[in-house]
């Protein structure tokens, strides 16, 4: 979950200290495959959507010409730039926006990618937007893993029961979500939502694996989160974080606890796309279109994975 997209874009507000510092980052195996399915050769551009602190944009701008991060949130942006510097990141762009702001004056580029913020967005007036922008060889990628605040495990549940136990009850209930409601679409998969746009041809990936957790990077987490819970707990503050460490500790496995994730990563391309692991063949498909031959459509069956 990053920040939000959207008309209100406060969502996130005066949590990017935590946000940046205990956000957990994707598996190099998912960015690694990015790179190589993707093509990713240091001469394109990219632009991350929704960016937070930089999550996915910092270990995927080496693999890029230029990445551009997009962010509602000044206060992420400006950690985001933070952790850029310390890790000698220099061709990232940071601008403040939102996906209203799109197609706007932002250029062409290979790749747009949604890590954790989709789900905010009017989701089919987004890719609608891109499609003016994603180069006709390029892709769209969303990668979503599971919640930390969505029980997996006991202690995951442990967490829950006690933020409920200290929280008004109105004030746990789910945050609207731009463009999903009252619509058709609302509840609709997200890779239901890209097959009907220009990036219709979709492939998907999933990745399996145990993050850790100390006590104190779980506290952190909770307070990155869109629910305001620093304020809404007040006072009370000190003794909801004396119960979560009480609480957890009897979790702890060496120390530490284990969550099990399941990261689902979705590709869209207006194109197929080649068995062998690369857009070649999108490229290809594009060039021969562009040039006024059209080879033949294979069937739905015939399509390949990207990874």
């Amino acid at each position: 979950m990053t920040s939000p997209l959207g008309p209100d874009s406060g969502l996130f507000a005066g949590t990017a200290w935590h946000y940046a510092r205990y956000r957990p980052g994707y598996p190099q195996a998912f960015v690694d495959d990015l790179v190589t399915g993707l093509s990713l050769d240091g001469t394109r551009r990219l632009l991350d959507l929704g960016c937070g602190t930089g999550q996915l944009t910092i270990p995927l701008a080496p693999h890029v010409a230029e990445a551009v991060g997009m962010d509602p949130e000044p206060e992420m942006l400006t950690e985001a730039a933070k952790s850029a510097r310390s890790a000698g990141i220099t061709n990232v762009t940071w601008a403040q926006g939102n996906s209203a702001d799109l197609p706007g004056d932002f250029g062409r580029f290979l790749l747009v990618i949604m890590g954790r913020s989709f789900h905010w967005m009017d989701r089919e007036q987004v890719l609608t937007a891109l499609d003016a922008i994603v180069d006709h060889d390029g892709a769209v990628v969303l990668a979503n893993d599971s919640c930390l605040v969505r029980p997996n495990s006991p202690w995951q549940q442990a967490v829950e029961d006690i933020q409920h136990r200290f929280l008004p009850p109105d004030s746990v209930r789910p945050t609207p979500l731009p463009g999903r409601m009252n619509s058709p679409a609302d509840h609709q998969p997200h890779e239901q939502i890209l097959a009907r746009s220009a990036f219709r041809h979709v492939d998907r990936r999933v990745y399996e694996f145990e993050r850790p957790w100390a006590v104190e990077q779980v506290i952190g987490y909770l307070y990155s989160t869109s629910l305001p819970l620093r304020r809404l707990l007040g006072d009370r503050l000190p003794a909801f974080e004396l119960e979560i460490t009480d609480t957890l500790h009897m979790f702890r496995h060496n120390g530490l606890l284990i969550e099990p994730v399941t990261l689902e990563v979705l590709i869209g391309t207006k194109h197929l796309i080649s068995a062998n692991g690369s857009l070649r063949h999108a490229r290809e498909q594009a060039a021969l279109q562009h040039s006024g031959t059209h080879p033949a459509r294979p069937d739905s069956h015939d399509r390949e994975t990207i990874l």
